[in-house]
């Protein structure tokens, strides 16, 4: 039983690390969202102070134009980002059945073993 008893706290701890990295995608996803609005933000009051809004414009703001491009390699991140959350929830939900079908065989077993002592002391 020692053996099955690693092996729940090593379930455990897999499912555990699973969890960790699904809310560290999560918080870098927020992160991502709220930088990317904050750069919207800044382009259109950089465009308005300019009074130029169109990119192809050949006075357009410089800081607008870096502006802009940072903001879409943070939206393709945010678009990877969603594609590995999907991932690490699917290992996060494999773990989880993992670790119950390893506790429901130690139940099963502590179940059978006090059957079997009833049954000696009778």
């Amino acid at each position: 039983m020692k053996s099955r008893d690693t092996l729940i706290r090593l379930k455990r701890f897999q499912l555990e690390e699973k969890r960790r990295r699904v809310r560290q995608i999560e918080m870098m996803l927020a992160e991502f969202t709220r930088m990317t609005a904050e750069l919207d933000r800044e382009i259109a009051n950089e465009e308005k102070r300019a009074g130029i809004a169109d990119p192809r414009h050949f006075a357009y703001p410089t800081y607008a134009r870096a502006a802009s491009a940072r903001r879409d390699n943070l939206k393709s991140s945010i678009a990877e980002l969603a594609g590995q959350i999907e991932e690490a929830k699917a290992a996060q939900e494999e773990a989880q059945a993992e670790l119950l079908k390893v506790e429901a065989i130690e139940t099963r077993d502590k179940t059978g073993e006090r059957g079997i002592e009833g049954i000696a002391r009778a």
